[in-house]
């Protein structure tokens, strides 16, 4: 009987413990998949990757806090989403990491200079964009050799880690635009080009005209952009991909940003003197949610 009882009881605790690990990993599925706006509304929560070290977009400053274009956009559209500023989490996404933030949870957006292209799609969806800027070239502020994109033929020009700029210089269409011979020169990131650009590493910096315009502001007379944009960059935010509802409440909170001013407030308190021409009248035109 003794034997019994304890047979008995050992099957029950295991069926407790199949029960409870049953439990467990079904709030875990559960709490993955709830989406952007459902987690947005219960959570009060969320985690936004930007950049750290991208003056004017996503730049810590030596206090800790962060400023830039990117950090106030993810305010507003968390705030649209019923986030306080207080209940964002910003997390440094590079652009090497931005899509294994999304897929693997770390963050909930990534507003980070995130160009939408054909190769990311598959991976991540898109809401926006929510600026479009245009792929232009610093150099050395005494530079008289580079005047045009296509004069970087034969130069060394910088490739910052997983960051697809440096194919529209050197491949041909459809991931490249220019299809020039030039010498890459690997960096870490855009900060690292910059330096490299200062020492003379690199002959030129190619990639986004709002991240060129941010580093030459930051250190005035080191470095000019040239002025000669050849692409198109339509900054989006990455959402998880599938969460359509998500798309679609980010893509409202674009277009509140755009007609209640806030997208020109923001653009020109981050980029008047520049030199660049901002695009503040509309919100760009979406690419879609599907």
């Amino acid at each position: 009987m003794r034997v019994r009882q304890i047979v008995a009881a050992a099957a029950a605790a295991t069926l407790a413990l199949g029960l409870t690990a049953c439990g467990s990993d079904t709030e875990k599925k559960a709490a993955e998949s709830k989406g952007l706006v459902d987690k947005a509304k219960s959570d009060k929560k969320l985690i936004v990757g930007v950049k750290y070290e991208q003056p004017a977009l996503g730049l810590k400053k030596p206090d800790g806090s962060l400023e830039g274009f990117d950090v106030d956009v993810a305010k507003y559209i968390a705030g649209k989403l019923g986030v306080p500023e207080s209940g964002i989490e910003f997390k440094e996404a590079r652009s090497e990491n931005r899509e294994s933030f999304l897929q693997t949870g770390q963050v909930d957006l990534v507003i980070a200079t995130y160009s939408i292209t054909d190769s990311r799609k598959p991976k991540v969806t898109f809401g926006g964009p929510y600026y479009v800027a245009h792929q232009d070239t610093m150099v050395k502020s005494d530079n008289t050799g580079i005047k045009k994109a296509t004069d970087l033929k034969g130069k060394k020009i910088c490739k910052a880690a997983g960051s697809n700029s440096w194919r529209r210089v050197t491949d041909p269409a459809p991931d490249g635009k220019l299809d020039l011979d030039a010498t890459l020169v690997d960096a870490t990131g855009y900060a690292d080009c910059t330096a490299k650009l200062a020492s003379g590493a690199v002959d030129a910096v190619s990639t986004d005209d709002l991240i060129l315009a941010g580093f030459a502001a930051q250190q005035k007379g080191k470095f000019k952009v040239i002025n000669d944009p050849f692409t198109d960059e339509k900054y989006g935010v990455g959402i998880r991909k599938g969460d359509t509802a998500g798309c679609e409440a980010v893509n409202k909170a674009i277009t509140d940003m755009y007609t209640d001013g806030t997208a020109k407030k923001l653009l020109e308190k981050h980029f008047t003197g520049a030199g660049l021409k901002l695009q503040t009248d509309k919100a760009p035109t979406f690419e879609g949610c599907a």
